[in-house]
């Protein structure tokens, strides 16, 4: 990449989704790639695979011996790496250039016409279904996505003479204020990462920050729940006939086995419009990526096929197990609002079977800033095991436990290990299993198809 002018990389943490995309696409370049990970999970082996040198140890000031010169040698870390981690520190003190992963996406995608996907939730499987509906045209685009694409089984597309990128904007620690998106689609503003923001009017003024970037040839696609950037020409979306939006979804239904809705757009009504992927979030989604793709000059006509071809994306809704008595899902949902949505669209789609549902809470903070709402989301499942907490880069916080959160919950609940989340999964005979979360649950995924199948 000459405007990075750089002829190694090195990535710390580099088997994070996005950081390894990062990491493929230098590598598909032709830049030498090396990195760490404090663990050893399918996608660093398959990048391993791919050529890229990858170690899972902190080798501290030995890390010298893997990477090229201070020159030569650019470092991408996330804001998830400890500041006292050793490979870091040394390579801070030794003059590497160091650079977070958000601003090396900025730089990449700035060359491109970038169509970007924001949003507290939904924004990994929206951007890969536009990248898998514009691949499907005649368009093409280039991607680097959140999650591990069931059509493309890659979290990075490259088509080298298409001008057009898609790409995830992630909020958190304001990672999307590096983008130059032409244009956007925000599909929610809930309260996250507090962490961060403090409150939810940090977290909006930062959205509308974020929507003010677009290009003035682009356009603004936004949620019906979304408030931002309100003096600016927007384009909204969302389901229900009583709604006042651009692009609505009406009448979703299963006929046929297939999931599927009408369209009604700012000139036509498109009747049984199937989709790939069942459930009301993943309408929404379609909704918000017809909106965008009409505003670059593509017709729903075109669009339809792919819709329907969309295979989505690992954990997300994802189907794991289907067979006469069971239905096995896992879920990336690690917010209240995505599971409440969750829920609601398991509902819609398997009426009055009964829902089990295993869930790993994500951070402590988040676990404290939401606990009433988690509660009372999770209370929707006949059955509820929780996990530990999965603490990421936190420490405990006293008082916030899983069993605390149990305590609020109003359906039948209890707290495991993943040993015995094994053993209770064994003795369910029919229903719904989910499995929810944002931490290492992904790890019993594997275990339970196999006691399913």
């Amino acid at each position: 990449m000459k405007d990075l002018k750089y002829s190694n990389i090195y990535f710390i943490g580099i088997g994070g989704i996005g950081m390894s995309a990062l990491a493929r696409y230098f590598n598909a370049k032709g830049i030498p790639v090396a990195g760490y990970d404090k663990t050893e999970t399918r996608l660093t082996q398959q990048l391993l695979q791919e050529g890229i040198d990858i170690h899972y140890e902190d080798l501290g000031d030995k890390v010298h011996q893997l990477i090229g010169n201070i020159e030569s040698t650019l470092v991408v870390i996330t804001p998830a790496v400890p500041q006292n981690m050793k490979e870091l520190i040394y390579l801070s003190n030794a003059g590497f250039t160091i650079q977070k992963r958000a601003h090396v996406l900025g730089r990449i995608t700035a060359r491109y016409k970038t169509l970007a996907v924001a949003g507290t939730h939904g924004k990994t499987t929206t951007s890969t279904l536009l990248a898998h509906v514009l691949s499907s045209t005649s368009e093409k685009c280039n991607a680097f996505l959140g999650g591990i694409s069931a059509n493309f089984n890659s979290n990075l597309l490259i088509e080298e003479d298409s001008p057009w990128m898609v790409v995830e904007a992630d909020e958190y620690d304001r990672s999307f204020h590096q983008l130059k998106p032409f244009s956007s689609i925000i599909t929610s503003t809930d309260a996250d990462h507090l962490d961060i923001y403090k409150n939810k009017g940090a977290l909006i003024q930062a959205f509308d920050e974020y929507g003010r970037l677009i290009d003035a040839e682009g356009k603004l696609i936004l949620h019906s729940s979304v408030k931002v950037c309100k003096d600016l020409p927007q384009l909204t979306y969302g389901i229900g006939s009583d709604l006042k939006v651009d692009y609505r979804g009406l009448n979703l239904r299963v006929e046929d086995a297939k999931f599927m809705m009408d369209v009604q757009t700012p000139t036509d009504l498109h009747q049984d419009v199937v989709l790939g992927l069942p459930g009301i979030h993943n309408a929404e989604n379609a909704l918000s990526v017809i909106a965008l793709c009409e505003s670059i000059g593509l017709t729903t006509e075109e669009i339809r096929p792919a819709l329907e071809d969309f295979k989505g994306v690992k954990r997300r809704f994802e189907v794991v197990v289907k067979n006469e008595n069971i239905v096995y899902i896992d879920d990336y949902a690690h917010h209240p609002t995505a599971i409440n949505i969750l829920l609601d669209s398991i509902r819609l789609i398997y009426k009055d079977t009964p829902v089990y549902l295993v869930f790993q809470p994500h951070l402590f903070s988040r676990t404290q800033d939401f606990l009433d709402e988690f509660a009372h989301s999770l209370s929707k499942a006949d059955e509820v095991i929780l996990m530990p907490i999965y603490p990421a880069r936190e420490e405990p916080i006293e008082g916030i436990t899983s069993e605390a959160l149990s305590k609020l919950m109003n359906t039948k609940v209890s707290v495991q290990d993943p040993t015995q989340v094994l053993d209770s999964i064994r003795n369910i005979k029919s229903g719904i299993i989910l499995t929810v979360g944002a931490g290492d649950i992904d790890r019993l995924v594997e275990p339970i198809r196999v006691l399913l199948s």
